[in-house]
């Protein structure tokens, strides 16, 4: 199992070399984090974009990849998008990931239906971050911040299987899936919390499978053992999630950054769903969190065929 974002670079290293399309790559982390990627053997790269611009950014921040990279310059930026997705698309590239672009316009155009990367299921993001705190040291994912706003029932079945899907590629045969509300009991006016009784129950079933689904469940009683026991919650995940499924992509988000501005935590992040990775790290996120998620995205490229 992978536990640590240093095992995962290591995993990815093993993997071979990937080929990544950037969309507008002239953004200084995304060319940071993919210099980087490139120097440890993980990654290749199609760039699209302002070509001046990135060989200006590309001579500052790693000059030796200036005349080895695919620089393919597009007059704006809608077409550095479409032709990153055309690349993956085609199979000249195994990863898409974002540039100097919004996450929307992004995705717009992945799920275009004549040459994005739709596969009839639905796109979620898995975000993992590395907790030191947590027993036996275990990478955790928080989904789905990213991609769709109010999730319904079926969709939140969707969002779990792409999160136990991330979790499989690190190791992880048995996820412990928490799907959270404000508290740990069923309230007909808080649909959230009916979601997670029904989420438990198909997983129970069998129409959920590959994990194990408990909720609802405060984040507490999903992530502390000990606050579990004073409340006297019998949970099969005995506060210790791996995969924590918020109600909605506000809530998602919020637990997600939190983690990264108050807690310092590393993280990586990938979008399932697709014919191929995603890659969407905030514009703000530092060139580590790209150059995990770039990792992240090798891992599953290598673990899915």
């Amino acid at each position: 199992m992978i536990r640590t974002f240093d095992q995962l670079l290591e995993r990815a290293q093993a993997t071979g070399v990937r080929m990544v399309a950037i969309a507008n790559a002239q953004d200084e982390a995304a060319l940071a984090a993919f210099a980087e990627a490139k120097k440890l053997g993980i990654v290749d790269g199609k760039l699209f974009g302002e070509k001046p611009a990135i060989e200006k950014l590309l001579e500052r921040i790693a000059p030796e990849f200036v005349d080895q990279v695919e620089i393919i310059h597009t007059p704006n930026d809608e077409v550095a998008v479409e032709e990153a997705v055309r690349a993956v698309h085609n199979r000249h590239a195994d990863i898409l990931l974002k540039g100097k672009v919004k996450t929307g316009a992004l995705l717009k155009a992945a799920l275009d239906p004549e040459f994005g990367l739709r596969t009839g299921r639905l796109l979620s993001d898995a975000f993992v971050f590395e907790n030191p705190h947590r027993p036996e040291n275990k990478l955790t994912i928080i989904t789905d911040g990213g991609v769709t706003l109010k999730p319904d029932l079926q969709q939140k079945v969707q969002i779990i299987q792409n999160a136990v899907q991330v979790a499989h590629y690190l190791g992880n045969s048995m996820p412990k899936v928490a799907v959270l509300s404000a508290v740990e009991t069923v309230m007909p006016n808080l649909p959230s919390t009916v979601d997670a009784a029904v989420l438990t129950q198909m997983n129970r079933r069998g129409q959920i499978k590959g994990c194990i689904v408990d909720g609802p469940l405060a984040l507490d009683n999903a992530v502390s053992p000990k606050a579990l026991k004073i409340k006297g919650i019998d949970s099969p995940l005995g506060g210790d999630a791996d995969i924590l499924v918020a109600p909605d992509i506000e809530s998602a988000n919020m637990l997600a950054k939190s983690t990264t501005y108050w807690c310092g935590y590393r993280l990586g992040h990938v979008i399932m769903g697709a014919s191929a990775p995603i890659l969407i790290p905030s514009r703000a996120d530092e060139p580590d969190a790209k150059l995990l998620s770039i990792a992240l995205g090798c891992i599953v490229c290598s673990d899915a065929q």
